[in-house]
């Protein structure tokens, strides 16, 4: 599991706790118990508040009639004495529902948001000209007119957007690990710049003429082919075609891979190695 798949976890997890905490409090009712009170009745100060809360009381009031109605009309209703008195056991049960729902509406959209992010987070990003899908390198032509120094060494293209080095193949594939297989167009092949032993981008050799990888030192000639060192077997390569207008079009969602070839098809080493 990577760093940020374990990150993302651990929000998630955080984030499931915290709700369960906002729930346990929010549906926890008390039980309106109250303390006992305790102490001595003033009867003088009893008689007092009782003419206190008697003298406050309002006087019945006569409703306005309203003008140009007939004499037996009813009496004006005002909504405002109408309205429905609600006991405090009621109104907290209603403040809590409004409560609970708005934080099961929170938490329902966390969840939204927390799906479609993971989804995107894990959904493959298959772009149209990048790596994954087929890359246009150019024509063939200008392309095979690079491969090559004035003292005709082989020197290869590196394609960025296709993680690939194109080198010039010539020979009849009869008899190599690459007969029968649609490696090679236009006079040139793709191969992966990946180490086929732990990954480990494989550089060029000039001197040499072949890729020498600094990770562990493993050898391959321009043709990709092993060979020396821990790697079990070819450069992987990826399939070529040429298009309509002649550009040649690397498949680098589709990877080839050739076990070691016993029939060279290209001379190595040409000279000093790089590692």
């Amino acid at each position: 599991m990577s760093a940020t798949q374990t990150l993302v976890l651990a929000f998630a997890g955080i984030a499931l706790v915290a709700s369960v905490a906002i729930f346990t409090v929010a549906f926890r009712k008390s039980d309106g118990t109250e303390p006992a009170r305790t102490g001595r009745l003033d009867r003088k100060a009893l008689r007092r508040d009782r003419a206190a809360r008697k003298a406050r009381q309002p006087q019945p009031e006569r409703e306005p009639a309203l003008v140009g109605a007939p004499a037996d009309a009813p009496p004006p209703v005002d909504p405002l004495r109408q309205r429905e008195e609600v006991d405090a056991g009621t109104y907290d049960e209603s403040r809590r529902r409004f409560f609970n729902r708005g934080l099961l509406g929170i938490f329902g959209l966390f969840l939204a948001q927390f799906g479609l992010a993971s989804l995107a987070f894990m959904w493959p990003r298959l772009r149209s000209g990048g790596f994954g899908s087929s890359v246009n390198a150019g024509k063939v032509e200008d392309l095979a007119a690079q491969l090559f120094s004035p003292d005709g060494r082989v020197t290869p293209l590196f394609v960025p957007a296709a993680q690939t080095y194109i080198v010039p193949f010539l020979e009849d594939p009869a008899g190599s690990s690459f007969e029968g297989l649609p490696v090679i167009a236009g006079g040139v092949m793709a191969l992966w710049q990946r180490c086929v032993h732990l990954g480990c981008r494989v550089p060029t050799c000039n001197s040499s003429q072949g890729f020498e990888c600094p990770c562990h030192g493993s050898k391959y000639n321009y043709h990709g082919e092993y060979e020396d060192g821990p790697a079990p077997r070819n450069l992987d390569r990826f399939v070529v075609s040429l298009s309509d207008t002649g550009d040649l079009i690397i498949d680098t969602g589709s990877i080839l891979e050739t076990a070691r070839a016993s029939h060279k098809t290209i001379e190595y080493p040409q000279g000093p190695s790089c590692i």
